[in-house]
Parts: C-alpha cells; structure tokens; sequence
C-alpha cells in the first residue's frame, strides 16, 4: 500500500540546490535569500518585545494592532476595506497560508488552473487535498496569460485558479487588463481565486501592482496572500497575512486554528509598531529595479539572453546560445565550473521541458553581482 499522498508529485530541488552551493562554494543566486540585513530599529523592537515578556500564545488569528495596520495599508494602497477582525488573518509564513487556503477550498476531484512556471508548493497542496491540477503555461517571450486558453480548461469541476504576481520564479506582472479578463471569465461561477502576491511591493519601471484587492468582483471570491519577509529580508522570521471576505475567512481560520494555533508574538509586535513609525517599504522597488539594471548591464556581454523582470528580485537567463543540456545538467555544470548557483526553471514545472532556461536571484549587493556577472561572461557556447 502506497504511504505517500503525492504520487505524482517531484521532490523539491531547492534542498539538493542549498546542498550543491555548500559543497561546491559557488556564488548562491539560486535561493531567494537577500544580502540585506533586516531594519536595525526593526530589529530592536523585535528584542524589546521579547526582553518586555510578550512571549505567551498569540490569539490564532494574529493580534490586533498587525490586523489593523495591515488593514489600513491594504486601503491606503488599494482602496480596498478588510475588515481586521474578521477579514484579516496572520499566518506561519507564506507556504501556510497558501497550503490552509487550499485546505479550505478544495476537496476530492475539485480541478485548479496553475499557470505555468509555477512556485513550487502549489501543485503538492492542491493534490494533498484530492484536488487536481490543471496546468496551463506561461506564453513566451514575456510569460503572459493567454486567457482565451484559460477559458477553454474551465470546466464545471474548476473550484480554484492560482495567480502569482509578481512572479516567481519569473518576474512577470500582470496588468489591469489581466485582471479584468480573470474577472470576466470568473463571473456567474463558484470559482476561488488564491492571489499570491507576497512582492507586490517590488513592480518596476513604473508600472503599478494589480492587487486583486483593486477589483471588488474578485476581491469578494479572493484569498490574498502576502508579507512583509521580502520588504524588510525578514523571510525566516515566519511570518505572513492572508486577507479574504468574512464568509472565506471563516472557513480559513476553521483549518488553520488546527494547523498551527500560534504565530511568533513577540516579532508581531514588534512588525506593527515598526509598520506605524516607519516607511521605508516605499523605496524598496527603486533599489531592486536598480539592482535589476546593474546586473542586466554587467551580463551584457555575456552568451546569456535577459528575460527582464518586470518585478519581484527573480529574473530568468535564457541559455539556448550556451547549450543543449537539460537546465538540471546546465546547473549542476555552471556551479561546479564556474562557481555560479542558479535555478533551473523545470523545478517550477510538472514534467519535463525543452526550455533552456535558469533562474537567478538578484537581491544581492554590488560585490556578489560582479562577482557572478565575470564568472557568467567566461561562459562559453557548447553549441
């Protein structure tokens, strides 16, 4: 009798990619971990909230004064209200959020559209809970929906669609008019929307990010989820939000008061009274878009083609001038030759592709982007 509930899906490769960095010593642009330290007045709070005895259970939705501060940001940006009470939960980091909504949501042969490349714990929740994936992919040159395909794989059976943008792993965003056409082909249906927008504070070149909040039709059939870890490389401190309308958070908090009771209380604190004197967070999508040109030029004699990303700290390198390998062999290769740890893009797919293609992490400082554009530029066509 099989013990696994995930017959059909891969092990995550992120692991064997934190394994290869640390044996090989390669420059680490593989993993979404930041050079940038957390705020020091951010950091402080967090050690005064401890030392001050707030170190007891935390109520499973996550206190007050975060709902309410994340609350009135949600409506300054998007003009949106949620409710902190009833419409605002905190949650155990991004990856719970996600798995707990899709807990609430889906059940036995329930179908969910996952656009393709995909962040890697999409597809496990969705079969965790009987459901089954629909794939459906990105269209090149610049991973766009093609919505009238997404039309045609909606079926009576479809209970969810995933959306994520920005992207990972690829830095796409999607407009208005995306999220206009979502609404449409979603109107009149029981359709769940789980909108992933956990760097929807990282959109570059002017453009504005599209939370689904901004849409009061897909805001009322929408789980949001999102977190401060990117804005202020907090991301090992576990915590994130999750907002949707009263009669799905009811049904959210069910599962999750199970699952995890209690989130970090003191670093809680501390991130509502830092959101209310602080912010910095407005700055941050000018400095990554200048660490996205700095690196994009310094790669610019290299055999390597820049998908440029459009938010996030995530860009993809198209190798096709390189080599025909597999982007598994390509990486290994490019670690253990040339001292450069990136992502291959088929551990953000189902099956196995043609795609010639890495991705990289570009939230690092000047020095480790230098230092890795040099080593990419010795890279040399197999072809």
């Amino acid at each position: 009798m099989a013990l696994t509930k995930l017959t059909n899906t891969k092990g995550s490769i992120f692991s064997t990619l934190n394994k290869l960095v640390t044996e090989t010593g390669a420059i680490d642009l593989a993993l979404g971990k930041t050079d940038f330290p957390c705020p020091e007045k951010l950091a402080d709070m967090a050690a005064t909230y401890i030392r001050s005895g707030y170190n007891n259970y935390a109520p499973h939705e996550g206190i007050s004064e975060l709902r309410k501060v994340i609350s009135d940001r949600v409506m300054r940006l998007y003009n949106h209200l949620y409710n902190p009470e009833t419409e605002i939960t905190i949650t155990a980091g991004h990856n719970q959020a996600i798995m707990t909504a899709i807990s609430t949501t889906i059940k036995d042969e329930d179908e969910v559209i996952i656009f393709e490349p995909a962040y890697e714990s999409y597809a496990p929740a969705v079969s965790i809970n009987g459901g089954r994936p629909v794939y459906v992919a990105l269209k090149q040159p610049n991973f766009h929906i093609d919505w009238e395909e997404v039309r045609k794989m909606i079926t009576s059976k479809t209970r969810m669609i995933i959306i994520n943008s920005p992207h990972n792993p690829t830095g796409a965003v999607l407009s208005d008019s995306d999220l206009i056409q979502l609404q449409h082909l979603t109107n009149g249906t029981n359709i769940v929307i789980l909108s992933d927008e956990i760097y929807g504070s990282i959109v570059f070149d002017n453009n504005t990010h599209q939370s689904v909040s901004r849409y009061s039709k897909l805001a009322d059939r929408s789980f949001i989820v999102s977190s401060f870890g990117p804005v202020f490389n907090i991301n090992g401190w576990g915590l994130a939000y999750i907002l949707a309308p009263e009669k799905l958070m009811n049904e959210f908090r069910r599962i999750h008061q199970f699952q995890i009771y209690n989130v970090n209380t003191p670093l809680q604190y501390a991130l509502s009274e830092y959101l209310q004197t602080d912010d910095s967070w407005k700055d941050i999508s000018e400095m990554y878009q200048g660490k996205r040109n700095y690196f994009n030029r310094l790669l610019g004699d290299s055999l390597f083609k820049v998908v440029p990303a459009q938010g996030s700290y995530f860009e993809i390198l198209d190798y096709s001038n390189i080599s025909d390998e597999s982007d598994i062999d390509f990486t290994f290769r490019l670690a253990s030759e040339y001292g450069v740890a990136v992502a291959p893009v088929s551990a953000f797919l189902h099956e196995k592709n043609k795609l010639k293609m890495v991705r990289i992490c570009f939230a690092k400082n000047h020095e480790t982007l230098e230092k890795a554009a040099e080593r990419l530029q010795l890279v040399p066509s197999l072809k």
